[in-house]
Parts: C-alpha cells; structure tokens; sequence
C-alpha cells in the first residue's frame, strides 16, 4: 500500500456571511479527483451510472466534513476573539471579529469588561439619555433662557414662545416643539458647545466660515439632530455597545466624563465643515449628516485616539 499523503486545496465559500478558506483532505498522490464543486470532464460523464452515483456518495460525504472543519474553525476563531478583547489590549480594542448569527448577516463586537470609573459615567450618561425635555418644568425653561443669553449676550431674553426664537434655527415659535427624540440632553449640548467653545459656537450659529447656501440648515434643530445620531452611532441605548464606535467610546469615557458632549462639539463642528464641502442645502442635509456619521466612525477607529481630544476634528474647534 503506497503512502498516504495530505493534500491542500483552497476552497473560497460563502461561510458565515464572509469569504473563508478551508482545507480538504486526500487519501491519493495524484491529482484525478476533482475539486469540490466542479464539474466532472466529458471524460467522466461518459462513466457508468453505478460509477456516477458513487461519486456523488463521495462529493456529499467531502462536502460534510467539510462543512463541519468550517464550523469547527468558525468556533476557534469566536474563542480567540473572547480571549482577546476580553484582555483590553490594544488588539482587542482594534481587531474586528464577527459574531456570527445562523443566517450570517450580522457582525457585531464585543466590548471589554468595564472599569467601575466607566460604569458609573455610562449610567450618568444613559439617565441624561432618557430626560424628554419637558417645557412644563421650570428648569427646563430655565436652560432654554440660558442657551438664548449664551448665543445673544446683548440681547433682551425673549417671551417662551417667541417669533424670535427663530434665529436661533428653532422651526417655530415654541422651540419645545423641536426637541421630539433629541430630549433634554440636545439643549444640553448646545449650552455646553456655547460654554466651552463659544468662537465656533458663535461662527457656526451666525455662518461665518466659507460660501453658505442660499437655504441654510437650521442652527438649532441640526444641534438637536446630532445629539441623536451620536447617541445611536455609539450604541447607548443598548445593553452594551456592539459596533467599533461605541466601544471605542468607552475608552473615551474613561479619560473624561463629558466625553459625549465634547465629541457631540466636535461633531458639530465636523457637520458644518461637510457642509461647506459638498455646498450643500437644506434639501441634502440628511446626507451631510450621515457623511458627518460616517467621517466621525472613521476617526474614532484610529490607533492613536484616546481621548477626544486626540480626534483630528477636534482641531477645528475653537475656543
């Protein structure tokens, strides 16, 4: 009996939603057995029916196996990446590795164990999350006023429901009839920006930067809207974050409690830059957000950011 040696062959599959490779066994030297899944020659087809049917007996019992070290391989690679990003190391924080579901489509992360430090700042951060803003209460009232006197010092405080809310980018008269989804943490954004970076608080509520448009987005509603894209990009409404922003964010949460309202800035910030890019209007504004979304993603994946301080976006604030 002539020695047994183990061939490689590579298949390419739809395993698991992506592209894999496996290795297939065989028991000859010579190269007469077709690869999986393809054709026999005319040579072959021309073989007795008996013979056929054997064949296929074989291909199903190749394709088992198979089917089964894929799995197999599959199982190793969701151990490794447990162990992985368990650790918190730099290639756990980075590496992406798919948790597959039975119809392969989903591809989610899994977030390292959370210092106490950063549990206790991503429960503050969920509560501001879950605050409607309510123009019943007085301090909700109270915080409104506050952001009118920050973007206008000189001017005299305006009436709840006011015409002159308007330049401030609110839809109408009654600016609490804007916040829907936003919630109360959208008004705390804006004070915040206006506080802490007031330059491009101001340049960005006056459009002082570049050409602007015709019909320009709304300053105060776009606040709103970034507020909640930048809750959903980051996952904060979910048991744990599962994409590589929000994990990513934790690591930022860690170094700085109002790391959502700096990036929520910096975001802003990003947006009106976008903006100015594609010389947009109001009609397109969705699309620059998701540009913004999408730019902000990319960012926040970078090796060396650790604080949002590191972001290249951060830049363009101004204080």
């Amino acid at each position: 009996m002539g020695s047994r040696t183990l061939r490689k062959r590579l298949h390419h599959g739809d395993v698991y939603g992506k592209k894999n490779e496996h290795l297939e066994t065989s028991g000859s030297d010579d190269l007469n057995e077709p690869l999986l899944g393809n054709y026999y020659s005319d040579t072959h087809a021309e073989e007795s029916s008996l013979e056929e049917t054997c064949d296929d007996e074989r291909r199903k019992e190749q394709l088992h196996w198979t089917l089964l070290f894929s799995q197999l391989i599959a199982q190793w690679a969701r151990w490794l990446a447990n162990i992985v990003l368990g650790s918190g190391s730099l290639i756990g924080r980075l590496l992406t590795f798919p948790s597959t579901t039975q119809n392969g489509q989903s591809t989610k992360l899994v977030a390292p164990p959370l210092s106490p430090l950063q549990e206790a700042r991503l429960r503050k951060l969920r509560q501001r999350l879950e605050v409607p803003f309510d123009g019943s209460r007085v301090e909700h009232q109270d915080a409104l006023l506050q952001l009118w006197r920050l973007a206008y010092p000189d001017k005299e405080l305006p009436p709840l429901k006011s015409e002159l809310w308007k330049q401030m980018g609110w839809q109408g008269s009654d600016p609490s009839t804007d916040f829907r989804g936003g919630g109360f943490i959208s008004l705390e954004n804006l004070i915040f920006f206006a506080q802490q970076y007031p330059e491009s608080f101001q340049r960005l509520l006056h459009k002082q930067d570049g050409t602007r448009a015709e019909w320009e987005y709304p300053f105060a509603v776009a606040g709103i809207n970034i507020s909640f894209v930048l809750a959903q990009m980051l996952d904060l409404q979910s048991a744990e974050p599962t994409s590589l922003a929000g994990i990513r964010f934790l690591e930022l949460l860690q170094e700085d409690e109002m790391a959502f309202d700096n990036l929520y800035c910096v975001a802003f910030q990003m947006m009106d830059a976008q903006w100015l890019a594609k010389r947009a209007s109001y009609m397109e504004f969705n699309d620059v957000l998701k540009s913004t979304r999408s730019q902000l993603e990319r960012e926040l994946a970078l090796e060396d950011v650790s604080s949002v301080k590191d972001l290249p976006a951060y830049n363009m604030l101004r204080r």
